[in-house]
């Protein structure tokens, strides 16, 4: 079984030290060769200027193709447009374009008076200014706001006919649930592309919380699994034989790509990436 091609996202960083451990991340991963790597937008577009000048900073320093995420949260039409035809002048052929999350306690997302007011509006305006790829957000099980899986596999064939080239997933904890979720976008005619979303687990607590907000279901063995391994300080092991297992499971079901959610803390990705069989190539260049 060949090895995978993988992706990784990152988030800006906040303050020095996170932008040197970002720097870390980056220099890490590079060597696994991704197809791409991605950096995300806070809550509500709080880290917007972050974000664009991660995705600059990368794109210049490291020679590794980047995706700008972008989103419809707190902004005009124009002023999205505005940063992605920057992303476009600087070199940046990618972009990751989602609805995003709203401000924290805002009680759901509402659009800005002139903004987009939902993803597709944002990729059909997106897909006018020659980006190579326009990547999208996908749910193998339920959106929060969606009734049910099938409303989400029809959104997403809305986004892909409005101009996206590919999806990825939120993560999950079981192969099953995306292998469902890919039959069913094949079923409804996608034929875009849809890549996994791996999370390894870094923190028990923190991934517990985060799969609560985004409607991932957490197996009850795992869950009692984690549990234990966290009592008896075995978590990463844990964390490491689970992500590894998973992935070989979808790459025996034919998965080409896989995509990390790394949360710039590289070293699990690093080491399952390595079990599945990809090996470094030449280090990034520490820059001058």
């Amino acid at each position: 079984m060949p090895a995978p091609t993988v992706s990784f996202e990152f988030f800006p960083p906040k303050s020095l030290e996170a932008s040197f451990r970002l720097w870390d991340t980056v220099q890490t991963l590079s060597p696994l060769d991704p197809r791409f790597v991605s950096v995300t937008y806070g809550a509500g577009g709080t880290t917007r200027k972050l974000t664009h000048e991660a995705v600059t900073t990368i794109h210049k320093t490291s020679g590794l193709p980047v995706a700008a995420h972008l989103t419809c949260v707190d902004a005009t039409r124009e002023e999205t447009l505005e940063i992605a035809r920057g992303y476009a002048v600087a070199g940046v052929t990618r972009v990751v374009a989602l609805r995003g999350d709203p401000p924290k306690g805002s009680g759901g997302f509402r659009a800005h008076p002139g903004g987009f007011g939902s993803s597709v509006e944002l990729i059909e305006a997106l897909s006018g200014l020659g980006f190579e790829e326009i990547h999208v957000g996908a749910y193998p099980e339920a959106h929060p706001e969606a009734a049910d899986s099938a409303a989400c596999v029809d959104y997403l064939k809305r986004k892909i006919d409005a101009g996206a080239t590919g999806a990825i997933t939120q993560f999950f904890f079981e192969a099953e649930t995306f292998l469902r979720f890919r039959d069913a976008c094949a079923a409804a005619g996608i034929e875009a592309p849809v890549v996994p979303g791996i999370l390894p687990v870094e923190n028990w607590t923190g991934v517990r919380k985060f799969a609560a907000s985004c409607g991932t279901a957490i197996p009850p063995m795992l869950r009692e699994a984690f549990d234990h391994a966290v009592r008896d300080g075995h978590a990463d092991l844990l964390a490491r034989a689970q992500a590894t297992e998973l992935c070989d499971e979808l790459l025996e079901e034919g998965v080409e790509h896989l995509h990390f959610y790394t949360l710039n803390k590289p070293e699990l990705t690093r080491d399952i990436c390595h079990a599945l069989g990809l090996s470094p190539k030449v280090a990034l260049q520490e820059v001058a």
